[in-house]
């Protein structure tokens, strides 16, 4: 039985997530820029992001956002995380009442401290609560669009409907596991992109292989630890939301923050990187977000804290590197504490 999906955004996860459902369902593909959905439709190209895979006729990309939602069963949310607030405010009306809605949006909304989960809940009423399901784990949009294999996992509070996600999006080389830990899911998505900053730092100061696997097994610590204060459950971190996506994002070429922390550590400033690039690399926003949250918390988050003093141009990478690795001693046999 197919169903029908819209997929909002037409960055490369949009574009690679709706190629994927077009396999066995009609497909729109909403895009913020009209020339842009003009241009999809006329050349079933995307002109900015995964450009030389041809779109299956099965989608039809559109700029008008009551037109993708129209009858649309399936909903997955692909926009940037600043940008979600927005357009949610903007979906809601054409919105299907049954509808179940995924996002793939991997971040924290600076202004407020956020999850993607929360601002969903404010902008949307609340017989879609319990319909959102959160989608994460190590995915590359590039690996995925050439059929690779790839695992994810679909946190959903009433885990029925990340099941029923599960089904539709599942094939042999995309394979979803379902999960109940939202709040875990969401969190290890999101800070995933600090700590990957960071190990791109460490790469490109040449500072070896030992640092960067000490950098991610503390960096997954720090993760994990606003996770429980928040609620979330330790195991869901050694999963494919947390350990799985922290590998894939600290040490894959395809890796926009990682990439991001190189540049630094080679001395280009951030806005030299930034301007150069075509995707949003999530993590520079979501580091000052979660140094804000780890405060409001009380966690003690040395190496986000890091990434965000060379970020904000207050202290130089090498010298973050010494100020990590000669803090006060500490024992870890209370890895979660």
């Amino acid at each position: 039985m197919t169903t029908p999906v819209a997929v909002l955004g037409a960055g490369s996860f949009g574009t690679c997530l709706a190629m994927l459902a077009a396999r066995e369902h009609d497909v729109t593909l909403w895009a913020r820029d009209p020339a842009m959905a003009r241009t999809m439709a006329e050349t079933r190209r995307n002109p900015r992001y995964l450009s030389d895979v041809e779109l299956p006729e099965a989608i039809r990309p559109t700029a008008d956002l009551g037109e993708a939602l129209a009858g649309r069963e399936l909903v997955i949310v692909a926009v940037p995380s600043h940008g979600v607030r927005e357009v949610m405010a903007r979906a809601r009306p054409h919105l299907d009442p049954e509808a179940i809605l995924v996002s793939t949006v991997k971040g924290i909304e600076v202004e407020t401290g956020a999850r993607m989960g929360e601002v969903l809940r404010e902008s949307l009423p609340e017989h879609h609560h319990s319909r959102l399901v959160f989608l994460s784990g190590p995915s590359f949009a590039r690996e995925i669009a050439d059929r690779k294999p790839t695992s994810v996992t679909l946190a959903c509070e009433e885990e029925a409907y990340a099941i029923s996600v599960q089904t539709t999006l599942s094939c042999p080389w995309f394979r979803c596991y379902s999960h109940s830990d939202v709040v875990g899911v969401e969190i290890g998505g999101a800070l995933k992109n600090v700590i990957a900053i960071a190990v791109g730092i460490c790469d490109g100061l040449d500072m070896g292989m030992n640092a960067r696997a000490g950098l991610m097994t503390r960096g997954l610590n720090e993760i994990t630890r606003i996770g429980v204060q928040l609620g979330a459950r330790p195991t869901t971190f050694l999963g494919l939301a947390g350990m799985g996506d922290l590998l894939l994002t600290c040490t894959g070429s395809l890796s926009r923050n990682r990439s991001v922390g190189i540049e630094l550590g080679k001395g280009r400033t951030l806005d030299e990187i930034l301007a150069g690039m075509t995707g949003v690399a999530e993590g520079v926003r979501t580091t000052h977000a979660a140094c804000q949250l780890a405060d409001a918390l009380g966690v003690d988050v040395p190496i986000m804290r890091g990434v965000r003093a060379i970020l904000e141009g207050e202290l130089d990478p090498a010298d973050v590197g010494r100020l990590l690795m000669t803090r006060q001693l500490t024992s870890e046999h209370d890895f979660y504490d």
